[in-house]
């Protein structure tokens, strides 16, 4: 019987970034962390070439068979070698690449500039006009418009029906959680772009890249090819041909390009502690491109910002003064931001986040894992010290409400698992073993520094924690 155990994995990634080999973290690293985020390891991917349920399709041989190449240490054995954790943490680990159009959306990218600067030019030219009016003119105007009031705000009332008449006939059922969205994008426009969006990343990397043979390639090669295949039910995954990159680029990030194309960087090999967590990341950047949610954001912000024209030809027609027509441009492009486009790629990334979890869960992972990788980054981010921002500030939810989402989703990925005929998870939850391995550093902590309180400067703290 196989054991899906730990990977000893080298690299580096993208969005939280290697800041150096400072002693004092290299012993947190040897010391701390190790023992804290060694979580034991079930068993996994054994028996999964087997006839699923209503949920799954036929998987391939267990994972942790095809791999033999790599360093791995077995439960009872302490890994030899523990992902960097001296990284330098941002809020999200996951960005999608910046160009996510093809021809269509892309012209409209292009023009954006010109119709904010054509609203700026109409809504400014009507308040000069408006201040160059005699005061009996604009008496006039004022009576004219009191008395086709009526006809003013039916004219209001009739492209506010155009808008949202607009927007009911483009909604769309989200694959997979069925979830209304609007879609003003054709997904084929966004899988032709790709191909640019591709030899653009290429080009950026093309020194990066691992080869073929390099074993931290074939781990990813074989937990997406794992994933497609245990999930090759859901057609949105048996479309697409799923096509390996790995970076050797510092920071913890992958994405997926929505042609198929997956860039891994091999930071997030380093900051991933087993292959549970791997398979979950990999599935949950899988679910972006099957959710499609490269088209559904850029629609949404393309429907924004075109009714923001229309405030923002307002905005610079009242105000009396450009000083305070920019400030008003400014206030109203963050309360889109803050009150629209943020919460609204935070619901993107949640829903990811469950739909990758079935994914993974379909694979026979030890879906517990996902939320304690969450848990592993808010708790080097703290380490760090790096400064806690309010999740509405961020495109992504925070580490810890991430864990705690997935904490609730958990359960029922244990039944899609059990309903897969996976092998069942042995050994205590991943998620109590981290929990009391924390509660036993912090406490160890504690024990050492109180002795030496008094001839340890209290503006460094002491990150040299025992071994035991």
């Amino acid at each position: 019987r196989n054991r899906c155990q730990r990977l000893d994995l080298s690299g580096n990634a993208r969005n939280c970034f290697l800041t150096g080999n400072s002693d004092s973290y290299r012993n947190l690293i040897g010391k701390g962390l190790r023992r804290l985020l060694d979580v034991p390891h079930t068993e996994v991917y054994r028996n999964a070439h087997h006839s699923l349920g209503r949920f799954c399709s036929q998987s391939s041989q267990p994972l942790g068979e095809k791999i033999p190449s790599l360093q791995i240490s077995s439960v009872e054995q302490p890994p030899r070698h523990f992902p960097a954790w001296n990284i330098q943490i941002n809020r999200s680990f996951h960005t999608s690449p910046s160009l996510q159009a093809a021809p269509v959306p892309l012209f409209w990218i292009i023009v954006k500039p010109a119709q904010k600067l054509f609203a700026i030019i109409l809504g400014r030219s009507i308040r000069n006009w408006w201040k160059a009016l005699p005061p009996n003119k604009r008496e006039l105007f004022k009576e004219s418009a009191k008395r086709n009031k009526w006809k003013i705000l039916l004219g209001v009332s009739s492209l506010g029906v155009v808008f949202v008449m607009f927007y009911f006939t483009h909604l769309e059922e989200t694959p997979i959680t069925g979830r209304a969205r609007l879609l003003v994008f054709g997904k084929e426009h966004f899988r032709e772009l790709s191909q640019m969006e591709y030899d653009m990343w290429m080009e950026q990397f093309k020194s990066q890249m691992l080869p073929e043979t390099d074993a931290r390639y074939q781990v990813v090669e074989r937990v997406v090819g794992h994933l497609s295949e245990s999930n090759k039910d859901v057609p949105q995954v048996s479309a697409l041909k799923w096509v390996i990159h790995v970076v050797d680029e510092p920071g913890v990030n992958a994405f997926v390009l929505p042609n198929g194309q997956v860039f891994v960087f091999t930071g997030l090999l380093d900051a991933v502690s087993d292959i549970h967590q791997l398979s979950f990341i990999l599935g949950h950047e899988i679910a972006h491109a099957v959710l499609e949610h490269a088209a559904e954001k850029a629609s949404l912000v393309h429907f924004l910002d075109f009714l923001s024209l229309i405030f923002l030809t307002m905005i610079w027609a009242i105000c009396p003064r450009d000083s305070l027509a920019v400030v008003g441009q400014w206030i109203q492009s963050k309360l889109q931001e803050f009150m629209f486009d943020r919460p609204y790629s935070r619901t993107l990334e949640a829903e990811a986040d469950k739909v990758g979890l079935q994914f993974a869960a379909k694979a026979c992972v030890d879906v517990r894992a996902s939320s304690v990788f969450w848990q592993q980054m808010e708790l080097a981010e703290s380490i760090q010290g790096q400064p806690r921002l309010p999740e509405w500030l961020s495109t992504h939810p925070s580490h810890e409400n991430r864990a705690e989402h997935l904490d609730r989703l958990i359960p029922e990925a244990l039944k899609i698992r059990e309903s897969c005929n996976c092998p069942s998870l042995s050994g205590p939850d991943p998620r109590l073993i981290f929990r009391l391995n924390m509660q036993h550093l912090l406490e160890s902590s504690k024990g050492r520094e109180a002795p030496n309180s008094t001839k340890q400067d209290p503006s460094k703290p002491k990150l040299d924690f025992p071994h035991t």
